[in-house]
């Protein structure tokens, strides 16, 4: 591991401010009512995670996942808003923001950050084999942008350890079901998913040296389907070689049966398989994204997770501005400047790997808008991409996105991020006179 000399003095000034946090706030919480002492909470991370920022961005990725697997962070005690929850694949989400693969990658904090208030979280990727990915470092930072760009390589624990982990979870989650004395009606002890108060997705990856990759999510459907609420086949990683190619028309119909089959094969209760997504890269030509489109209607793919917002490659960036502005309307609207211009001056941006934050917002929402026409609305969007309020989140909403999940905004912004972007989201809806979150999906089309 690639440290610097003072992070373990750092690891431990961390440590000291988050203990310090918890008897400040227990002596806090005998004077306040619950609700008012889980925003105190919140707030209170504030503090603590500009301290992040002092560390290796890779050891304080994986402090990050320590404090949740630990139960070191707040837990959302208070409702969210009426106005933002829906029912997506049979799947009741309390919220439509999800934290996105790529941070909880072996799936070690799964409880910790649905606790957080996420409508729901996505654990990978996940790869058959076990890799230790990419050397390090691997991860940079440009905070003044908002961006971060990463060259991870699908660094996994494999499906073996993964589907303990999942399996421990989910057990622990019916015997919560099972022994609850509560008073909570039927339809709330249904509410959330296989892991807990909110919707697990799992996302499945191919090893780096796999000849095969419908064999690998294959394998990954038999081992983990069924701790998932839903799977995402994963064929956009700029880190993994060859994996973009199996976006074509011809390779992605073939994985796709392959894995649907695997899927339907498998024995299922009454509640019936989990929902297969496929997700897709953010700079891909309009051929591409049309040949996408016509496979996932015609083999009715559950849902597509539109432009990611951590895949465009460092070395594809100007290719990938310059053939995606070319294509769309809004194109034709936007300044001359180029969203990745002020990335482009920092020296960090010569760092090869994907990029993610801020600067691909533009870019991947009118992807999101372009896969919404070309699937004729029939099947959930995830939105991602940029994303980092509450705000943003309704304009992907609005673009088409049944679903929204960040990443980016969170490393930066922590957990105190989550509950103000569901109070600015519930207020976009109510201000412009939408009852609910499906009203809004693909309101700018109408």
């Amino acid at each position: 591991m690639r440290v610097s000399g003072n992070c373990g003095l750092q690891g431990r000034f961390f440590t000291a401010a988050t203990i310090g946090l918890v008897i400040a706030g227990g002596a806090y919480a005998s004077t306040v009512d619950e609700a008012t002492f889980c925003g105190w909470l919140f707030s209170a991370t504030k503090l603590v995670n500009p301290l992040f920022a002092l560390l290796d961005p890779e050891v304080a990725h994986q402090l990050a996942v320590s404090a949740a697997a630990r139960g070191w962070v707040p837990k959302e005690k208070r409702p969210d808003p009426s106005i933002l929850g829906l029912e997506v694949w049979g799947r009741r989400f309390s919220n439509p923001i999800g934290l996105a693969a790529g941070f909880d990658k072996n799936a070690e904090a799964v409880e910790g950050l649905l606790g957080l208030g996420f409508g729901f979280v996505e654990a990978g990727s996940v790869t058959p084999i076990p890799q230790e990915g990419n050397p390090k470092p691997r991860i940079f930072r440009l905070q003044q942008e908002g961006a971060i760009i990463n060259r991870y390589g699908f660094n996994s624990d494999g499906i073996v350890v993964v589907a303990k982990r999942l399996g421990a979870q989910h057990g622990k989650r019916k015997l919560d079901e099972t022994s609850s004395t509560s008073s909570a009606s039927n339809e709330e002890v249904k509410h959330g998913g296989k892991a807990g108060p909110g919707i697990l997705g799992v996302n499945l990856g191919k090893n780096k040296t796999s000849e095969d990759a419908a064999a690998d999510y294959v394998q990954g459907v038999h081992t983990l389907s069924q701790y998932a609420d839903y799977l995402v086949i994963n064929v956009s990683s700029p880190n993994t070689p060859g994996l973009r190619q199996l976006q074509g028309r011809k390779q992605l119909k073939d994985i796709v049966k392959k894995v649907q089959a695997a899927r339907d094969e498998m024995q299922w209760g009454d509640e019936g398989p989990p929902p297969l997504l496929v997700k897709i890269a953010p700079d891909l030509s309009k051929q591409d994204l049309e040949d996408i489109a016509a496979v996932a209607l015609a083999l009715r793919v559950d849902g597509l997770l539109n432009s990611s917002g951590d895949v465009i490659p460092t070395c594809y960036r100007d290719r990938a501005m310059e053939m995606m502005w070319c294509y769309y309307e809004a194109a034709r609207h936007v300044p001359t400047v180029s969203p990745f211009y002020p990335v482009s001056k920092n020296p960090v941006a010569e760092e090869p790997g994907g990029l993610s934050g801020k600067p691909l917002f533009p870019l991947s929402t009118d992807i999101l808008k372009e896969m919404y026409v070309l699937t004729k609305g029939k099947i959930p969007l995830i939105g991602c991409g940029g994303v980092s309020s509450g705000e943003d989140a309704y304009k992907k909403i609005r673009a088409g996105a049944t679903l929204v999940q960040l990443y980016t905004a969170f490393a930066y912004g922590g957990p105190a991020l989550i509950p103000e972007m569901k109070a600015e989201l519930a207020r976009c809806l109510e201000r412009d006179g939408f009852k609910n979150v499906y009203e809004a999906v693909g309101a700018d089309f109408r």
